[in-house]
């Protein structure tokens, strides 16, 4: 179904939902792909403005593959059936509001997660506890767990080789070498962010186009306009950047070279592209901050700035309570104004 034959299906709430994914969309671009660019800024190998520019078409095309994980968000979470225009508009509203939040404060929290834990919140609000399929929170918590972890492993690894095959190299010709692969690293990291993020508000709206009948419930496609929505917000919105995020990723967390900056983006990005071909909604934030404290373990725990840390590690425990909370408590509100009716939603209708 195309853009104007499914909005004219679902009337005035499919704007408000597709707005709601774009806005999504473009504070994830702002917090998160922020991170994709921070150490290639903070090491200098390019000026912040090419920077931008660089990580915002590697994220658009990014976004433009896959599909594993908007079928976890738009269908394995809950049963789309089961929803309301309310649910879908109450998430997107919620985490754009939390990650706003905190991108002013410099804390580069997981928008995934943001996402999730509204869209929770505004099931259970919506439809009740067990409307929530266990199958689509397992592969969240999996997401919430692993991805840190997986980061910081492979981001000590990878710098631990690098620094043995260049263990006889000279300082100026390391430095020249890794200036330009960790533009490929950057562009890598960049493309991962793409094909995991944007999956997000893909699947919320082909979710709702489900929900009200606009789109098939028995085969997971995800139409063309909806890829090109989110790339396209995904895209401006790492234009537009977080830079209080970038200096927190790329030097306050730890102050970290070129090489450094290579094998942290390798580890992060690979850490992505694994989760994300088996449909887990993990977070960009939890795996390149896992690596790039992984990458300064590996010369001595003391490189790592944990105060720094902590408050991050502080803002990912919030994430979810506060996101669950503005889900649940923005999707009774809109279940009101759209029906009439508390916690009565009807379904996404057309017009």
């Amino acid at each position: 179904m195309s853009f104007l034959e499914a909005i004219d299906h679902l009337g005035f709430v499919g704007w408000l939902i597709v707005a709601g994914a774009i806005l999504f969309d473009l504070a994830n671009g702002w917090n998160d792909a922020s991170n994709a660019i921070a150490t290639v800024v903070c090491t200098r190998v390019l000026k912040p403005i090419t920077a931008v520019l660089f990580g915002a078409v590697f994220n658009f095309l990014g976004a433009l593959v896959a599909g594993e994980v908007a079928k976890t968000v738009g269908k394995e979470i809950a049963d789309p059936k089961l929803l309301t225009s309310a649910t879908y508009i109450a998430a997107l509203v919620a985490a754009p509001l939390w990650i706003t939040v905190c991108t002013w404060r410099g804390l580069p929290i997981s928008c995934s997660h943001s996402l999730m834990g509204a869209l929770v919140g505004a099931v259970i609000a919506t439809a009740g506890n067990e409307a929530i399929h266990g199958a689509g929170i397992k592969k969240i918590v999996i997401g919430i767990f692993t991805s840190p972890i997986i980061g910081f492993l492979l981001g000590m690894a990878v710098v631990t080789a690098v620094c043995w095959i260049c263990r006889r190299w000279r300082p100026t010709r390391v430095n020249s070498v890794f200036g330009k692969l960790q533009i490929v690293s950057a562009g890598y990291m960049a493309f991962s962010h793409g094909t995991g993020d944007a999956q997000k508000a893909m699947g919320i709206i082909t979710g709702a186009l489900m929900a009200g009948g606009a789109a098939s419930s028995a085969d997971w496609h995800i139409p063309m306009w909806v890829r090109i929505t989110c790339a396209v917000a995904m895209g401006v919105g790492s234009f537009v950047g977080g830079w209080a995020v970038i200096r927190t990723m790329g030097s306050r967390l730890s102050h970290i070279n070129t090489y450094e900056g290579f094998a942290a983006e390798v580890g992060a990005a690979t850490t992505i592209l694994v989760c994300t071909s088996q449909g887990i909604p993990l977070s960009t934030t939890h795996s390149i901050t896992g690596s790039i404290t992984g990458v300064a373990a590996a010369k001595g725990m003391r490189r790592v700035r944990w105060e720094v840390g902590k408050k991050i590690l502080y803002a990912w425990l919030l994430t979810f309570p506060v996101c669950i909370g503005l889900g649940f408590l923005l999707s009774k509100l809109l279940g009101i104004w759209i029906t009439g009716s508390m916690g009565d939603a009807a379904p996404v209708e057309g017009g």
